[in-house]
């Protein structure tokens, strides 16, 4: 098990002392969106422990023209010291007094630029119905630029309460943590708004927005009004976007069984914005296409998400908000679970999504980060703000949540919630630790939490549990999945990790009665007695838990042969993720995934089908031309003959999930498959759709644009160009980016590419020059694209951002190519994601491996 150094305050450069502690910042904040700059006040109120001869805090990219410290009702001016490696602030009495035990006020004048990397205080620009430009000042403290905004003591268990006041022009809006309490106009034509104090919280989780805003009127949820705000002119696009925001706030407020902590909620749409969203308690803010939405014209899958993204940013208002990580090696903490509450609360509003069905997809990407050398534990040592951002990835989220729907289900999800409402209840308003979590777990269930889950969180990887028939019923084998290694030992050579396995099992016994078993797999190997011989069965039944699972020949024959009647569509999809896992990893072949997907051929579940697509696509990328062919026939054959069982056309009433597979299958028959008949039809809808002239199911609608762009020319690409730059809602905006990816002609491709570099927006750009990377034949092209431009491209990009785009070199898979990449990082260093990056490294090592393989055997 791997063990957390000391991250103490007194141990790490970058932290604060303890000396001083803040109670309470009233903040004056006065942008200028012309100059692009801002000026504040900020006035600490704290209590000081020691004796001290300054005060430090924390400061970045500001200028601090002032500074006084006032004990005992005198002050005294401070000499203002700045630390930029360390992005930390000293202020030192100038006449070399001490700072003495008791209250302490410290004020400080600042300055600093509106930047335009996305985080601190930045700018987000939009053009208005009229065509003009405008520019919106907005904020992103998570997890460490509170400090560019204004001097604080920017770590998270310095809670304090947050009095904000903005001076603004009059007919701008301005939005805060706080609802607001008084506006007056000024003598030089600005408004004076002033703010409701914040409940005692976080430096991080602190916002104000100004600029040509409105709101929805409020919708009162159980005494919480909450609105949106959006740039002006779209509120038509809100009505969903309340509609789930409304469900969740409630829904959350039962399971959590406290009132929500805050007064007032505004869910905010910013035009740029570097995350998905973020929980600033009261002002949440949203990327326009994760929180505006016209339902006519939205696909499920982004309807969907929108549901999830609100969903997860209210949960935090409890679990982040309420109850807080004390350092960012806790991160994990408040956004695994928040994962998983999105995915219950998501549930719970469309349970026809079958939305912990499609959780399988997104724990899907953590299993292929964790199954590599270069992983690294959900919880690890954080020591600089680069260690913490570099936390925000899949393994954080995904996997954090998939652990703990895996402990839910094992525990029961009503000793589960009472845990959770006890652990809330305890740390109300304070910070805590993983420990903390563990033990208010305990005390609900009477389980060994802390020992059960200590080895999912602070070790790297997972297992993989080999089955095998047994006279009792099944014996059941663990050892570490690794792509790259083998069974006995981890990757740096270390004795084999083994973990505490919650093993779910059904099976039907020879006699014909089936059984079910609960296991704690704890050892490296035991017995699964159930009264006798199976005839078939399946391992991590109701498919929740965060391992694999590989069957002996004869029981992997006896459940493949019954799968569609034996196996729930959620361990279907496992049955077949795991398959191609191990084909990834040498452990199968390609010909026996591609005969288990046959043998599937009449599956009906979306869920499924999308793994099985993806699992072919990805053959197809790294076969030999013939065996390209041969997977294209095969892909068209199998999404053409569901489709006819499905039906080409949308049928009224027909479930979401349906519509949503209807086009999962269209694009992979017309895209993939090239089959001409659905490229036809593709053409047609695509033109109905664009000219309105008839109603166009969203799902078919969105297959449709990809299946024209894959078979398009330079007329279709122009009008795709201009779709997206005139596109009416953020959904059909971010479409057409991404359909302008799969035009074949390597002109158009490269004309993309200059797109994405130099007119698309920062917070989308980065994803989709990553995303290039993938095309089936034009991936080297990107690279060498990313490669040459370098510098620009990091210059221009919010820095956070950087890691995201590399990733797409995951998909390249040649060995001389592989070489190139990795010499080019070796000597070009990404800082917020060296970790990130090395597992894009290895990760392309390992398509590499599968293509000089399985490649030539394909077909």
């Amino acid at each position: 098990m791997t063990l957390l150094t000391d991250s103490s305050p007194d141990a790490n450069p970058y932290r604060l002392p303890r000396d001083v502690l803040p109670i309470r910042y009233d903040i004056v904040i006065e942008p200028d969106i012309d100059e692009a700059r801002f000026v504040g006040e900020v006035v600490i109120s704290a209590t000081v422990q020691a004796a001290v001869d300054s005060v430090m805090l924390n400061a970045a990219d500001l200028e601090c023209s002032e500074a006084t410290l006032r004990q005992n009702g005198s002050a005294v001016d401070a000499e203002v010291t700045f630390h930029p490696e360390t992005e930390r602030v000293t202020l030192r009495p100038v006449d070399g007094s001490v700072v003495e035990v008791g209250d302490l006020q410290i004020r400080c004048e600042f300055a600093g630029e509106l930047n335009d990397q996305l985080r601190g205080f930045y700018r987000s620009t939009f053009v208005d119905d009229a065509g003009d430009a405008r520019t919106i000042a907005t904020t992103q403290f998570e997890s460490t630029n509170a400090r560019r905004a204004f001097p604080c003591f920017d770590e998270p268990d310095f809670k304090a309460v947050f009095g904000v006041t903005m001076i603004v022009p009059a007919d701008l809006m301005a939005v805060s943590c706080g609802e607001l309490v008084s506006s007056e106009i000024l003598a030089d034509g600005r408004r004076r708004d002033t703010f409701a104090d914040t409940m005692q919280m976080s430096t991080y989780l602190m916002a104000f927005i100004v600029g040509d805003l409105e709101a929805t009127e409020p919708t009162d949820v159980g005494g919480v009004p909450l609105r949106i705000v959006h740039v002006r002119g779209r509120s038509a696009l809100t009505g969903f976007g309340l509609e789930a925001g409304a469900f969740a706030l409630a829904w959350l407020v039962d399971y959590y069984g406290i009132p929500y902590p805050g007064t007032k909620v505004d869910l905010i749409a910013v035009p740029d914005f570097a995350f998905g969203a973020m929980e600033n308690m009261g002002a949440i803010t949203f990327r326009e296409t994760l929180l505006l939405a016209d339902p006519q014209k939205a696909t499920t899958a982004e309807l969907l998400r929108i549901v999830d993204v609100i969903a997860h940013e209210l949960a935090h208002m409890w679990f982040g908000n309420l109850v807080t990580m004390d350092w960012w090696n806790g991160i994990w903490l408040k956004e695994a679970f928040a994962t998983f509450m999105q995915v219950a609360t998501t549930d719970a509003f469309r349970p026809e999504w079958k939305r912990w069905d499609e959780f399988s997809i997104e724990r899907g990407a953590a299993f292929d980060v964790d199954a590599l050398s270069t992983t690294r534990p959900v919880e690890y040592e954080v020591v600089s703000p680069a260690d913490a951002e570099g936390m925000y990835d899949v393994l954080t989220y995904e996997k954090g949540a998939a652990v703990v729907r895996m402990l839910e289900q094992y525990l029961g999800p009503d000793r589960f919630a009472a845990g959770v409402q006890h652990y809330l209840e305890q740390h109300s308003y304070a910070n805590t630790t993983t420990t903390d979590l563990w033990d208010a777990l305990e005390t609900s269930s009477g389980e060994p939490v802390r020992s059960v889950m200590d080895g999912w969180i602070f070790t790297g990887g997972y297992p993989i549990v080999s089955v095998e028939p047994h006279r009792d019923g099944l014996r059941v084998t663990q050892h570490r999945f690794l792509y790259g290694g083998g069974p006995s030992a981890d990757a740096d050579g270390s004795e084999a990790e083994i973990w505490s396995v919650p093993v779910m099992v059904r099976a039907r016994l020879a006699g014909g009665s089936t059984v079910e078993r609960r296991l704690l797999l704890t050892d490296d190997s035991a017995v699964v007695d159930l009264g006798g011989p199976v005839e078939w069965a399946v391992v991590n039944s109701g498919g929740h838990g965060y391992y694999r699972v590989r069957y002996s020949a004869d029981l992997l024959a006896a459940v493949s042969r019954q799968a569609l009647e034996v196996l729930e569509p959620i361990e279907r999809y496992g049955l077949v993720d795991d398959t191609y896992a191990a084909v990834v990893a040498g452990d199968a072949t390609a010909a026996e995934f591609i005969g288990l997907v046959t043998d599937l051929g009449s599956e009906t579940d979306l869920h499924v089908w999308q793994r099985m697509i993806w699992g072919l696509k990805g053959l197809h990328a790294i076969a030999e031309p013939g065996g390209r062919e041969t997977l294209a026939v095969l892909i068209r054959d199998l999404a053409t003959t569901a489709l006819g069982v499905l039906g080409f056309e949308p049928q009224p009433g027909e479930p979401d999930l349906e519509r949503e597979l209807r086009g999962v299958l269209f694009e992979a028959a017309g895209g993939r498959g090239r089959d001409e008949l659905v490229r036809a039809r593709s053409r047609e809808i695509f033109e109905a759709a664009i000219s309105n002239s008839a109603a166009v199911e969203p799902n078919l609608a969105a297959a449709a644009v990809q299946v024209a762009a894959a078979a398009g020319d330079e007329t279709d690409y122009e009008q795709m160009t201009e779709l997206y730059r005139s596109a009416d809602t953020p959904q059909s905006e971010l479409r057409y980016l991404q359909s302008l990816l799969l035009f074949e002609d390597l002109e158009l491709f490269k004309r993309t590419l200059e797109l994405f570099a130099a007119e698309v927006r920062t917070q989308n750009a980065p994803y989709l020059l990553g995303a290039a990377m993938t095309h089936l034949d034009h991936g080297p092209v990107a690279w060498a694209f990313i490669r040459n431009r370098w510098s620009e491209l990091t210059d221009r990009f919010p820095q956070n951002s950087i890691s995201r785009m590399v990733g797409g070199i995951r998909a390249l898979h040649t060995r001389e190519l592989a070489r190139e990449v990795e010499a080019f990082f070796s000597e070009h260093e990404v800082p917020q994601g060296a970790l990130t990056v090395a597992q894009h490294i290895e990760k392309m090592w390992v398509n590499v491996r599968l293509r000089e393989r399985e490649g030539a055997g394909i077909g």
